[in-house]
């Protein structure tokens, strides 16, 4: 997630940014900070972008909610030009960057979020994908099989700010749509300018069912989305279809080693964890372990593993293991929790949050209806732990 806050910051004495300090004539008003108070190693801490915002101290972490720009009195953040390394495209989830005119999704449920000035907002895509783009908060959009330069307002909008938020169809199966994004085109004379961003991240991590396969809109319609949006949490879906916790012989992706990468392939880059850090991970696997010739043993000891990584990653974060819905290797879920003995670390009894005859397609992939069930029992389960309500 690549983001900073733009604000004017004055630092006084008691504060000192992580970067080395700069003094005030060769202050870099390009880079971004994250002050922190000498006497107690709390960070300035600012829950949104809007005039007014509150600001406390909490834990120092890369944050967005932490990360200030210096801006010389009299002066305003210069607008950007929307390019996939314009830092007021805010990037959640995990998005290969190595290319800078190109920036690749490949889990689902990744998206970007933009803020722009003007009446008209193209999007430039490089080959064929399906995607789905909200203007305003307003509905999510369908757009499907579209290359090139997208118009995403032939009705062009009000002259002013405007925000857009960009989702791609996952890689899955058969489909083989080119998530890449290559930035925006805006009216002449128009820029972008850095949106608010929620404060709190949750992180699912998953197979199908967490990918939303089945469901209208796929991710945008599945659990874990509906529960992020519903508590004002950025949300993440590390998830692909037919996921085995346990790294199968028969080629089955383990998400106990995969959750460490950027992407789906075993030799994709390790991911930067430093880019973002969850403030919850919801688990959700054990569906397909079944099928693939998994042990009780190899299944326990392998969440054991994916929690505890989960734990050196997001050292703060609240950690649920969901009980699947297909019932499977519950004992062993309920032995790896109890095996790491950590308070936030805590095991999930879904018994009867869907009814497999109204609320799945085929007895195992939930539909709308049985997604928004899940996320109505879920959503308050992470309010707790975020601190929201919800």
């Amino acid at each position: 997630m690549r983001s900073a806050l733009v604000l004017v910051m004055v630092v006084v004495g008691a504060l000192t940014p992580t970067a080395t300090p700069a003094r005030a004539a060769t202050a870099d008003t390009a880079a971004t900070y994250v002050p922190v108070a000498r006497h107690s190693g709390k960070a300035v801490r600012v829950r949104s972008a809007a005039d007014g915002a509150r600001i406390s101290r909490y834990d120092a972490n890369p944050g967005t909610d932490r990360q200030w720009q210096i801006v010389r009195p009299g002066t305003s953040a210069p607008a950007g030009n929307g390019s996939p390394t314009d830092p007021n495209v805010k990037f959640f989830g995990r998005w290969n960057t190595a290319d800078p005119a190109a920036h690749v999704s490949e889990w689902a449920g990744a998206y970007l979020v933009v803020g722009f000035t003007g009446r008209t907002v193209k999007l430039k895509q490089r080959n064929a994908i399906d995607f789905y783009a909200s203007i305003d908060g307003g509905p999510d959009v369908s757009y499907v099989n579209r290359s090139g330069t997208v118009d995403l307002t032939p009705t062009p909008l009000a002259a002013g700010n405007h925000t857009l938020r960009v989702s791609y169809r996952p890689i899955a199966g058969s489909y083989r749509g080119d998530a890449v994004y290559r930035g925006i085109q805006l009216d002449a004379g128009a820029g972008t300018f850095a949106p608010p961003v929620p404060a709190k991240l949750v992180e699912f991590v998953g197979d199908s069912i967490t990918v939303g396969q089945q469901s209208s809109k796929q991710a945008l319609t599945a659990y874990g989305w509906l529960a992020g949006e519903r508590l004002g949490a950025a949300h993440t879906q590390i998830a692909v279809g037919g996921a085995c916790l346990v790294p199968a012989a028969d080629g089955c992706i383990g998400m106990s080693d995969r959750f460490l990468r950027t992407g789906l392939q075993d030799n994709a880059a390790n991911w930067d964890f430093s880019r973002y850090r969850a403030d919850a991970v919801v688990i959700n696997l054990g569906t397909n372990d079944v099928g693939h010739g998994v042990t009780g043993a190899q299944f326990q000891s392998a969440y054991v593993t994916l929690i505890r990584r989960a734990r050196e990653k997001y050292p703060n974060a609240t950690i649920l293991a969901l009980q699947t819905f297909r019932k499977r290797f519950i004992a062993e879920t309920q032995a790896a929790v109890r095996a790491v003995n950590d308070p936030k670390v805590s095991f999930v009894d879904t018994t009867g949050w869907i009814v497999e005859a109204t609320d799945t397609t085929d007895n195992v992939h939930p539909n709308d209806q049985g997604h928004r069930k899940i996320a109505d029992r879920l959503a308050p389960l992470l309010s707790s732990a975020l601190n929201t309500t919800g």
